[in-house]
């Protein structure tokens, strides 16, 4: 095949791409979705996979979808990969410190905070259709992972953003 039957293949494919995206069926699917994106939602359809609702602390939600043996992990990243999708098709790229955020934030279900990244989802009663929520996270001694330094810089700079916020 040469190189322009192979340029009229590629065209063929993404119209019919951009035709099935465009079906309010799929609405879910991502503009620009990965073959991991595809592959999920498949799963959604045939059982294999979940969709977690996301509580955020001002009261909004967004809707996940990991497959049913997805660790807390996984589940970060989808909401991280969400948000970031999210940010970028509202306001253009806008950074944020995901670092920072699980350092002072974790997710819960059912009342229970989800600390450890290597517990499977299912394991801790998470289902399709199940609703986790954003709660704020203080380290306790023995987990905390930052030098005492770095501790007392963020801190300091968390007590000036407090007293301009309340002030």
């Amino acid at each position: 095949m040469g190189e322009g039957a192979e340029y009229k293949s590629d065209l063929k494919k993404e119209k019919v791409l951009k035709a099935l995206l465009e079906d309010p069926i799929l609405s879910d699917v991502p503009k620009n979705p990965s073959l991991e994106d595809v592959e999920t939602l498949i799963g959604l359809e045939l059982g294999s996979a979940m969709r977690i609702s996301v509580l955020k602390l001002d009261s909004t939600s967004l809707d996940v979808i990991v497959m049913n043996t997805a660790t807390v992990k996984v589940l970060k990243l989808a909401i991280k990969k969400k948000v970031n999708y999210m940010e970028q098709s509202s306001m253009g790229h806008r950074h944020i410190s995901w670092k920072s955020v699980w350092a002072n934030y974790c997710l819960s279900f059912d009342n229970n905070k989800l600390l450890n990244d290597d517990d499977a989802l299912q394991d801790l009663g998470v289902r399709n259709n199940s609703q986790v929520h954003f709660v704020p996270y203080v380290m306790t001694k023995e987990s905390r992972r930052h030098s005492k330094r770095r501790n007392h810089r963020f801190f300091h700079g968390l007590n000036k953003l407090v007293t301009l916020i309340f002030v």
